[in-house]
């Protein structure tokens, strides 16, 4: 039985250049807003008693995903149902009051859960034996720290065993002590048929409490599976992000970058793809096409296009061309634009390489060179799932022993 369906949600925020441009657009009925899409057509479904992490780069949509759950906010579009009692651990303090003490507040946020005076009363005891914040529970909450706070909060929103349990990335201001009790108690409820909604940046977190991970980017969910297997996507996504800011401001400012030719063929751009997009850092081994747009400015004949990818000493480590790969491209006239792709498997080692294009006639550019453009592309190569390894080419590699008799394999790749 699904606990939670998320059907096609999507939420858009409005951004106004003043503060008067709300009150100008509803009363003259003027367009004056942008839209700023925070989630877009999300849908996934939670079971009964599973636990599930919600991971992401901050901006991700991961909060707004969750106010919309717990209804503190409302899509612009789709639909969510849960069913059962909902209890949420969202932004710090959240539904505290700062001036009124720890046991008012503690009335209050369980009024707001749903519970009569009768039922809070009864679980006071639990509420303060869990907290542990002594006599500040009848002070004003202003006086608390952020991990009193986190102590309370969670101690009222779990005093209850919920059907379904929404925790932000609030635990992770508490200390560890309390963390582990939070943790534990987690746990138990899990274990009692509970289902978790876990937002945390902590992938040893996600891994013990969580039997699934749905990773957000950009308001879209891009991957959902097993812990393991999203946390590791989602490790290199922020490796080749933080690669692919560094080779920007690295990015050939300093080098002169030798252009030559008649200028037959022009090359336009140089893009290097993985998944469609044009990246600057992509894993040992992966997958990639490199792409080359070229526009002619002459007549041309069967036209040769090719490349060489150097390392960060300026070596040769790989080049090749459409003649010796066997590509006859025809003939082409003045005004035509074509591209080529090549499908490259980059078994490099890790680094910073550099990639020159070139096109020209025949099987060299020696006669004639209509374009060759050095540094026409830079990118970084990061480590991927393989073993480790030293060299600037990557060779999968298993490796077997040999004693009395008995043999042992084991595979490395």
């Amino acid at each position: 039985m699904y606990i939670i369906e998320v059907n096609n949600l999507t939420k858009i925020y409005k951004k106004f250049p003043s503060k008067w441009s709300r009150v100008l657009e509803w009363t003259t009925k003027r367009n004056l807003h942008k839209d700023l899409p925070v989630l877009k057509n999300i849908s996934f479904k939670v079971k009964q008693g599973e636990s599930v992490g919600i991971i992401g780069h901050n901006g991700a949509g991961k909060s707004t995903l969750l106010k919309i759950l717990t209804g503190t906010t409302q899509p612009t579009s789709g639909k969510v149902v849960t069913k059962g009692k909902v209890s949420a651990l969202l932004e710090l303090g959240i539904g505290f009051h700062p001036d009124f003490t720890g046991l008012q507040n503690i009335y209050m946020l369980g009024q707001i859960m749903g519970m009569n005076n009768r039922e809070i009363e009864s679980v006071i005891p639990d509420i303060i034996e869990f907290a542990e914040i002594g006599e500040y529970l009848y002070e004003p909450v202003r006086t608390y720290s952020s991990g009193m706070s986190v102590r309370l909060a969670f101690s009222t929103t779990t005093a209850i065993r919920p059907d379904i349990l929404i925790v932000d990335e609030a635990l992770s201001v508490g200390d560890t002590y309390f963390q582990h009790k939070c943790f534990e108690r987690i746990r138990k409820f899990r274990e009692e048929g509970t289902s978790l909604l876990f937002v945390s940046h902590d992938p040893s977190a996600v891994k013990n409490l969580c039997d699934r991970a749905i990773l957000l980017d950009q308001g879209c969910v891009i991957n959902d599976g097993y812990p393991d297997d999203v946390l590791d996507y989602y490790n290199a996504i922020i490796a080749k992000r933080e690669a692919e800011y560094e080779i920007k401001q690295s990015i050939s400012g300093d080098k002169k970058r030798v252009r030559s030719g008649n200028n037959y063929v022009c090359i336009k751009k140089v893009s290097l793809l993985s998944n469609n997009s044009d990246v600057q850092a992509v894993q040992v081994g992966e997958d990639v096409i490199l792409r080359v747009d070229l526009e002619c400015n002459q007549n041309v004949i069967n036209p040769t296009v090719g490349f060489i990818i150097k390392d960060r000493l300026g070596n040769e480590v790989f080049g090749t061309n459409t003649y010796h790969l066997g590509l006859v491209q025809g003939n082409y006239s003045q005004g035509d634009s074509f591209s080529v792709d090549f499908n490259l498997s980059l078994n490099l080692g890790v680094g910073s390489y550099s990639i020159t294009v070139a096109v020209h006639d025949s099987y060299e550019h020696i006669e004639k060179n209509y374009d060759w453009l050095d540094y026409a592309k830079t990118f970084q190569v990061i480590p991927g799932k393989e073993a480790l390894f030293k060299g600037v080419a990557f060779l999968p590699t298993s490796v077997v022993s040999h004693r009395e008799g008995v043999i042992s394999c084991q595979e490395k790749r």
